[in-house]
Order: structure tokens, then sequence, then C-alpha cells
């Protein structure tokens, strides 16, 4: 397969390489597996863009997909399980894939997208009959050759997607930071294992497939880092797995904190988390208790990287500089330069609150796919953008988020754009205007709520209806959780609406 995963073909081909809770591989099955994917792969129809695409709830066989597109010089775009079948297939021709993948969860919804689509393959181990332009992993795989694949291709990014305030999804490339880059396959893994940021040791996959996090450990697996993947989070299992498999790297998010804290004190004593040398978390802010909790619990292992996707880690900090600037996001990275701007973009001194914007030195900063116009609009000057937020710098160059100025919700590490639900509720009879906005949640950080007006005020509709109306039309994860009718959402006389104003009374 490679030059790292061959030593351990050599040294330990019977050890566990890769596993999920239906099936596990051996150094000496993964080499076998992965050369008849790449094979395979490089023998479809990629189309211009070399693109594939991974629409799967986690497994084994869904990093395994993602292993063969990199090492097959495809650049894999990771979809949602989530999504409908209309928002897959905007995707699929956003980003000219050729070939999707699929389970059982997502197969229906993957053929209709691909149907919708320019897409003409779609591979899954869902169990489904033959159809047109459907192959069956199992026997596409055995029908694969075996042997060692070229590695002569230039690799290529993946490309993720992430929600647009307009209501359509953004393409943007794996950033430099994150994307070891080189000429053919051979120097890309050379060049990741010479960066590697995941311990030696075995890691353990429990965020989705489709984020950035986990997709860093799919490629620590072909540098030699065995893998264990959870399906959907369960806290229990997640301790058990770690004592089991004797984990040292995982990348969490708070969520995952919150929910593993509130076991018993019993529960969380069965397991042994000594093993663990890093954890990363990642996907939002981690309220200070929850932070410091984990850190008495498991010692200072946990590692925190802010960032986005558009541009890769922006900043970190570990738990021995936390505790010494306890709520920080920590110190800009390597190209980043954190600026606090007042609103007229001029720049304000350490410890003045404002609006958090990183200049980025090797000029990239946000680059969307296909969209140089929101590509320039992400910046204020050539290299210079925001994630959205609001925040301060402290005198020792430390980077502490204390509110968003952009619409995005953040919950449970998710983002979440409340135009998508608005757009659809307006169109609701009885709604007459909505505004979404992220109120608390102790569990998630944030929920999504709907503040909606009616039509005829008299006249109030089940509000189970109406939720269920956007979740009829959308994917349930960007609707809101709840809904409660209002008089007024304040809107100026240009029609704007404040929404850090409407959001301050739930925060309060």
């Amino acid at each position: 397969m490679t030059a790292f995963s061959a030593a351990l073909v050599q040294s330990q081909p019977d050890e566990i390489a890769l596993a999920d809770a239906n099936s596990q591989y051996s150094w000496r099955e993964l080499d076998d597996t992965v050369n008849r994917l790449v094979n395979g792969i490089l023998a479809l129809d990629l189309g211009p863009e070399r693109r594939i695409a991974v629409f799967a709830e986690n497994s084994a066989r869904a990093a395994l997909a993602h292993i063969g597109g990199l090492l097959a010089g495809a650049s894999v775009v990771p979809i949602s399980f989530h999504l409908t079948a209309d928002e897959v297939a905007y995707i699929l021709d956003d980003a000219g894939v050729s070939v999707v993948f699929v389970d059982e969860a997502t197969c229906e919804r993957g053929l209709q997208a691909a149907a919708a689509s320019k897409a003409h393959t779609v591979i899954g181990w869902s169990g489904e009959q033959a159809k047109p332009g459907y192959l069956d992993w199992d026997r596409w795989l055995a029908g694969n050759a075996a042997t060692e694949p070229p590695t002569d291709m230039p690799p290529l990014p993946n490309l993720l997607y992430t929600s647009g305030t307009t209501g359509r999804p953004k393409g943007t490339p794996l950033p430099p930071n994150t994307f070891a880059g080189g000429s053919n396959i051979i120097e890309h893994l050379e060049l990741m294992a010479a960066n590697a940021f995941v311990p030696e040791g075995t890691q353990l996959m429990v965020g989705p497939m489709y984020h950035t996090g986990p997709l860093g450990s799919v490629r620590a697996l072909v540098y030699g880092r065995p893998l264990v993947i959870l399906g959907r989070f369960d806290a229990e299992a997640t301790l058990h797995a770690i004592d089991k498999y004797r984990v040292r790297f995982t990348i969490m998010v708070p969520t995952h904190f919150v929910r593993m804290l509130a076991l018993p004190q019993e529960v969380r004593d069965r397991y042994d988390l000594s093993c663990l040398e890093r954890i990363a978390h990642t996907g939002a802010k981690c309220p200070v208790d929850v932070k410091r909790a984990m850190i008495e619990w498991v010692g200072p292992v946990l590692f925190e990287a802010y960032g986005a996707s558009e541009v890769g880690v922006t900043n970190s900090i570990t738990s021995e500089e936390w505790l010494l600037h306890p709520g920080s996001v920590g110190m800009a990275v390597e190209p980043f330069e954190a600026l606090i701007l007042d609103d007229d973009d001029q720049p304000l001194p350490a410890n003045q609150e404002g609006r958090l914007y990183f200049r980025d030195h090797s000029g990239r900063g946000v680059v969307y796919h296909n969209a140089p116009e929101k590509t320039a609009a992400a910046h204020i000057a050539p290299g210079v953008f925001t994630l959205g937020e609001i925040g301060y710098v402290d005198n020792d160059g430390y980077v502490y988020i204390t509110d968003r100025f952009s619409d995005m919700v953040v919950s449970g590490g998710v983002n979440i754009y409340p135009a998508e639900s608005e757009q659809i509720l307006v169109n609701h009879p009885a709604v007459s205007d909505v505004a979404c906005i992220g109120i608390p949640n102790p569990e998630m950080g944030e929920e999504l709520r709907a503040l909606v007006i009616l039509h005829n005020p008299d006249v109030e509709p089940d509000t189970t209806e109406l939720l269920d109306y956007c979740r009829e039309r959308l994917s349930h994860y960007k609707c809101p959780r709840t809904l409660e009718y209002v008089s007024d959402l304040g809107r100026n006389t240009m029609g704007k609406i404040n929404k850090r104003q409407l959001k301050a009374a739930y925060w309060a």
C-alpha cells in the first residue's frame, strides 16, 4: 500500500490496522484491500476534475473509500450523511463528481442524487440489488487487481462543503496547512509522515468523517497509525473503546466532553484512560468549566485547534498554556497573524474587544471553489479574512473569543447557517416574517431557534407542524430545534435585523 504500511505488513501482519463495530482489517488485509481499491478507482472514468464523493456514515469502508481516492490521485468530496438527495445533487454537480460511494443509510438518496446530477457511478455496501450505474462494493473489489498500484499521480486535496448564508453550500479545497502536497503520492505520504500531528499508536474516531478533523485521522492511517472508528457518538462506548484499544489520540468537540462528564462517576471510573497522549479538540469554543473539568479528569493532554475548513488551523493552545490563559483559543500559528479591528477596520490595542480577523502571510486566505466573487467577499484586503467572531488579544498574544458577529450558529461543533431555515419557513402560509438565532444549549453549546411573526396573530398554528414543514425540506440538523412566536423582529428602515440584539436576552 505505502512504504509505511508495507513495513507494518512485514513486522505486524496480523495486528489490527482498521476497525469499526462490525469489521476489522489487519495490516495484511488492509494492504490487499487498498491495492484493489486504488486499482479499481483508477479504472473508472473520474472526469476532468478527478473527483469522487463519499456519502456515508462512519465505518471502516467509508474510511477505505477516502484512502482509495487519496492514493489514486483523486480529490475526495466528503458529504454529510444528513443531507437530502437534492442537496447532495447540487454538491455533486458543483464539484464535478463522477463517482459516489454510499452505505445502507444513504444509498437511496445517493442514487437519486446521482440520477439528478452528472455523476455516473454509485458504489455501495448497501445490499442494493443491481441497478444501472450501481456497483456492489464487495463484488467490485473482488474484481479489481491486488497488485501494487502506480504512485506517480499528483495528490489532490479534498473539496469540503460548508453551508452558505444564501442557502447554497460553498466548496473549499483543503488548505495548504492541512494538505501536505507533493509532486506524487509517495512524496505526499513522506511529507505527511514528516509533519505528523498524530502520535504513534492507535487513534480513535468519534466525529463524523465529513468533518476535516476526523479526515485527518483517515490520512494518518495511511502513514501507519491504526484507526478505530465509532459510529454516532456514545459517551460510555467512547470510554470503553479508549480503554479496550489503548487509544493514544482522538479528536473531539466540546459537546463530546459535556456528554462524557455527565456520566455517573462510577461509570467513568470503570475505564482506564491513562493511555491517552493527546485529545485534539475543535469545532466550537469550549466553556471554561468544561475544559477545566476535562483536564482534571484526563490530565493535560487536551490540545485546542481553532480555525475553519477554509483555512485550517489559525490558533492553537496546549493544556499547560490554557491553564495560564483560561478561556483562550491560543496564539496564532504560521502563516497567520491575529488582528482585532473596529467597525472601521482599524486595529485595536491589546485587551480591547473588536472583530477578529486574520492576515494570511502566504497571501492565500480563503478560497471557494468556482466562486471568485465569494472568495473576494471573504476578505477586506488581500489575505485578510474573518471567521465571523468577536474577541480580543491579551498582552501575551493569546486570542479570546467573546461573541460572533456573523449569523452562523455552532451547535455541537456543526456549523448551521440560519438563512437556510429562514428561507424555508418564510414560505409557510401562516408565517409573515422569521429570524433564526442561536440560543444557549448546555450540551450543544448553541441551538437554533426560530422567532416567527404570524400573518394572523389570533390564529396560532401547530408548532410541531411548522418545524416539520422545515424538516421535510431541509436536513434536520439545519432546522430549528425550537420555535417562538413574536410580534416584532426589530427590522430597521433598510429591512435589516440586528441579530446580536435579538440574542442578547437569551444569553444574558
